[in-house]
C-alpha cells in the first residue's frame, strides 16, 4: 500500500515517505546557506539597482522642465544648449525595506520521490538567496516578526541564524504574524499555505492595512500537482496522526485536482484583493526561474 500526500477535509495531510522529521533547521542550514549563495550568484546580473527619482546627492538624469515646476529647478547650463528648458534629477537613495517569511510548518517537510529537496528546504533557500539579491540591490531585507531589516553583506547567515533560532524556540507558523507593514514596504511569504484561508486573508490584510505591497509564493511538490497514484493508497496526516485509505486512488484524483485547484484560485483571489500578486513554484523546477521573476516584481513596483 502507498504512502502518498493529499490536502484532507479540514486538515492538512503529507507523506512521511522520503522525509526525516528530526533533521532540523540547524543540520540543513549549512547546505541551504550555500545553496542560496549559489541562487544568487546565479541571479545578480538581472539586479538594476534602485535608480528613481528622490531626494539624494547623485545625479541621475535630466527631464524637460514641466509646467507649474518652480523656476528653481531648471538646469540653465543645460538648457543653454537648446529650445527646452531641463530640470536635474537625482537618484532616490531611501532603501526599500522587503520583508520576508518562511511557512515553516509540518507540511512543509514533505517530499516526495520525484524531488532531491523538501518544500522547506526549498522555501528556505529561496528566502535566503532573495535576501542576498535584495541586499547587493542597494535595499534592506529582515524576517518579518523575527528581525530588523538589515543591509549586510553577510545577510544568507544572519537571516539563516534567525530561522535556526526561531525553529529551536518552538515556533512553527503556518501564517504569517498579523503586523502592518510600512506603505513604502514590501513582504514576500513562501510556503504551501495549507491552512485556514479565512484567517490568512484576515492576516494579509492586517500586513497591507498601511499600504504595504506583498507577494505570495506559493510552493508545491510535484505530485501535489499531478497525483500521480493508483489503487489502494493510503494518506498520512503528520498534524494529527490520522489516516485515509483510498480503494481507488485513481479515482479519487479528480475529487482531488477539484480541492487543490480551488485552494490556488482562492489564494489568488486574496492577493488580488489586496492588490498583492501570487507566483506558484514546484520544487521539481530550477530556484532560479522563480528568482528572476521575483526580483522583477518587486523593482516593478517602486
Amino acid at each position: 500500500m502507498a504512502k502518498a500526500h493529499v490536502l484532507g477535509t479540514g486538515e492538512r495531510r503529507a507523506a512521511i515517505a522520503n522525509v526525516s522529521a528530526a533533521q532540523s533547521l540547524a543540520e540543513l542550514m549549512p547546505h541551504l546557506a550555500l545553496e542560496a549563495r549559489c541562487i544568487s550568484a546565479s541571479g545578480a546580473s538581472g539586479i538594476h539597482g534602485r535608480r528613481r527619482v528622490g531626494q539624494g546627492d547623485s545625479f541621475w538624469q535630466f527631464r524637460k522642465f514641466g509646467e507649474g515646476e518652480s523656476v528653481g529647478r531648471i538646469d540653465w547650463r543645460r538648457s543653454a544648449r537648446d529650445k527646452h528648458l531641463y530640470v536635474r534629477e537625482r537618484e532616490w537613495e531611501a532603501p526599500l525595506n522587503v520583508w520576508l517569511w518562511v511557512d515553516c510548518s509540518r507540511s512543509m517537510a514533505f517530499m516526495s520521490k520525484f524531488v532531491s529537496q523538501s518544500k522547506l528546504e526549498r522555501a528556505v533557500a529561496i528566502t535566503l538567496a532573495l535576501a542576498d539579491m535584495l541586499v547587493r540591490g542597494g535595499e534592506r531585507a529582515g524576517l518579518h516578526g523575527i528581525t530588523p531589516p538589515y543591509a549586510s553583506c553577510r545577510i544568507i547567515e544572519r537571516l539563516g541564524e534567525a530561522l535556526v533560532l526561531d525553529e529551536k524556540s518552538g515556533t512553527r507558523r503556518d501564517l504569517p504574524v498579523a503586523k502592518a507593514i510600512g506603505r513604502r514596504e514590501e513582504i514576500i511569504l513562501v510556503g504551501d499555505f495549507i491552512a485556514d484561508l479565512d484567517v490568512l486573508k484576515q492576516n494579509i490584510g492586517a500586513l497591507a492595512a498601511q499600504g504595504g505591497r506583498g507577494h505570495l509564493i506559493l510552493i508545491r511538490d510535484p505530485v501535489e500537482d499531478i497525483f500521480p497514484f493508483s489503487g489502494e493508497t493510503e494518506f498520512e496526516d503528520l498534524q494529527g496522526g490520522q489516516n485515509l485509505r483510498v480503494g481507488d486512488a485513481a479515482g479519487f484524483a479528480v475529487n482531488y485536482k477539484n480541492r487543490i485547484a480551488a485552494h490556488t484560485q482562492e489564494l489568488r483571489m486574496i492577493a488580488e484583493k489586496f492588490g498583492w500578486t501570487l507566483t506558484l513554484h514546484r520544487t521539481d523546477r530550477p530556484a532560479s526561474e522563480l528568482i528572476f521573476g521575483l526580483i522583477m516584481l518587486v523593482q516593478g513596483s517602486k
